[in-house]
């Protein structure tokens, strides 16, 4: 057996031209995994009102993707740690497609939350796994550079996304024709991967954490059907909101119970939170998901319903929001390769997001676009400038036999707060809603504008979504109004999470990104030379590799801060004495 690590062997194998024809692969597959949201969100009012869906049920379109997507992901990352990158991969573009057709033959909301839940199996995989693998190919000071592709393309899918689902929406195929257009891109991805990527395949003794990864996914499932269905199918305060959250606080301790003392290769390594780059960088990213799926995800429906634009529009508008993304994620991942430090545009990027949210909180139906657009573009910005940088920042201070758990992990909690947010800032909006309308029905009946007959007939108990089109004037100027007030609200209330966010960036200490992919601890000091008959000093500090020393970290992995003494003689960053 080879004793070359096998991040080691990985990267020595691969040229930049090897590197960049395989990541053609890598990104194909990630934007093939952005476009099974972004694609459908424009889709979604149309979706709702040709299977009789309700709020909920537009909610759950959404979080059954994210929730398999969040609960798998973690898995991904150790099945990566395991086994062939490539063969993963490839199984996971497979997944993803079978999830695609059954979505796109779905004749009921039950049956098309079902294939979407199938789907994020697939999309937990590429997710986690394009990361991983560019993680293993490329060192992390050069990481940037590819950051920055990877922001490239998920602005691409997010700007393409929209735009394509409201084309097919209005074209012919209709709704169905968004779950297929992506099938195509899956095979391209499939092929190339098979051709460009060359990874070694290092085997050892396999041992799956089945039952903590059952665990963690019933843990979360169960919070999140709370989230979604508390206010309208049962009291937040009643028998069944304790017994799903009771169920679930349960789960999870059971889970953490088995990661840290039953699994011998345990999904998510705990070990791994004693890092506090780590820890804050997962608690950020909880945040994140929140304030930004949470909160965006609900736009199209603003646009489509509040402003009465078509699908196709509404895609346009999210043009605003994806610049700004692509430019910073692009502009950061470029600076931070040249110069190693990337704890400023976290700090910089939750600032932005933080304003931008504040700001987007403030519309209603009312608000100018060119506002409303600037405001996305701002948070924007942020967003690209923080998402993947906290990855980056994890995986430079992970051992590489753990980044594909490590950066799953940042992954998995991102999503986690994603599938939260959207849940429960889904139940606000169809519970405010709800209760506008009522109660904007009942002024209407009272000037004579709304017979009684069509107040029984509109009163909405279920959060059902009408067709706007179909209503009488001043109800669907009511729904418009109450649509816009409540997005509005939605991203006020996201605005906490994201100053929770950054307040946790506040504490990550930085650490220069590393120029090789050995682990960020040093190993072992080999045996030091002899000392010269003259007794001049050694040239060189045995203990400490070029490449550490170049990019500031010592074998703590801290900043040098000062002279590294060895033997005696200082030996400074640059190698001079």
């Amino acid at each position: 057996m080879s004793t070359t690590s096998p991040a080691t062997a990985e990267t020595g194998q691969m040229t930049h031209r090897e590197i960049m024809e395989a990541l053609t692969g890598l990104l194909l597959a990630m934007f093939v995994a952005m476009l099974s949201s972004t694609v459908v969100s424009n889709a979604l009012p149309a979706i709702v009102t040709d299977l009789n869906g309700s709020q909920t049920g537009y909610t759950w379109v959404v979080v059954a993707t994210m929730l398999t997507m969040t609960a798998t992901t973690p898995i991904w990352g150790k099945l990566a740690d395991l086994f062939s990158k490539k063969l993963l991969v490839q199984v996971a573009l497979v997944i993803f497609s079978a999830g695609s057709v059954a979505a796109a033959v779905a004749p009921s909301m039950s049956v098309l939350i079902g294939a979407r839940a199938f789907q994020g199996l697939g999309v937990g995989g590429l997710t986690a796994l394009v990361q991983v693998v560019i993680a293993s190919m490329v060192p992390p000071r050069e990481r940037g550079r590819y950051s920055g592709y990877i922001g490239a393309v998920f602005a691409t899918a997010t700007v393409s996304g929209p735009l394509l689902g409201g084309l097919v929406v209005d074209s012919p195929l209709g709704w169905r024709g968004c779950f297929i257009i992506g099938i195509p891109v899956a095979a391209v991805a499939f092929v190339v991967l098979q051709k460009t990527l060359h990874l070694p395949v290092v085997k050892r003794q396999v041992k799956i954490d089945y039952l903590g990864a059952t665990l963690i996914m019933g843990g979360i499932s169960l919070i999140l059907v709370w989230v979604s269905l508390a206010g309208t199918n049962f009291d937040w305060v009643s028998g069944t909101s304790a017994a799903l959250v009771g169920g679930s606080l349960l789960l999870i301790a059971a889970a953490l119970w088995v990661e840290a003392k039953v699994a011998a290769e345990p999904v998510i390594p705990l070990r791994l939170f004693r890092d506090r780059t780590t820890s804050l960088a997962t608690a950020t990213s909880v945040m994140i998901g929140v304030a930004m799926f949470g909160a965006t995800v609900y736009l199209s429906q603003y646009f489509q319903l509040s402003r009465g634009m078509t699908p196709t529009e509404a895609g346009l508008m999210s043009v605003a929001m994806v610049g700004g993304l692509l430019v910073s994620s692009i502009v950061s991942g470029r600076v931070i390769t040249r110069d190693g430090r990337w704890k400023r545009w976290l700090v910089g990027g939750m600032v932005l997001l933080i304003a931008g949210l504040a700001l987007l909180g403030t519309i209603d139906s009312t608000t100018s676009l060119w506002i409303v657009g600037l405001w996305m573009a701002l948070t924007g910005v942020g967003v690209g400038a923080t998402m993947q940088n906290l990855v980056l920042a994890v995986q430079n201070n992970t051992r590489p036999e753990d980044l594909g758990a490590a950066s799953s992990v940042v992954a998995m909690f991102r999503s986690i707060g994603g599938s939260a947010g959207v849940a429960a800032l889904g139940a606000v909006l169809a519970h405010q809603v709800t209760g506008s309308v009522k109660d904007g029905l009942v002024k209407l009946v009272a000037s004579g504008q709304v017979s009684q007959e069509q107040l029984a007939e509109m009163q909405h108990s279920t959060g059902d979504i009408p067709t706007l089109s179909e209503l009488p004037g001043p109800i669907r100027a009511l729904y418009e109004a109450s649509f816009g007030e409540a997005v509005g609200h939605l991203f006020m209330v996201a605005v906490p999470f994201a100053i929770a966010g950054f307040l946790c960036i506040l504490f990550i200490k930085e650490v220069p990104l590393r120029t090789s992919n050995h682990a960020p601890t040093a190993p072992a000091a080999p045996t030091a030379p002899a000392a010269p008959a003259d007794g001049a000093s050694v040239a060189k500090a045995p203990s400490v590799a070029d490449s550490e020393v170049q990019a500031g970290l010592v074998a703590t992995g801290e900043p040098v801060d000062q002279p590294v003494f060895t033997g005696g003689t200082s030996v400074r960053e640059d190698g001079s004495r």
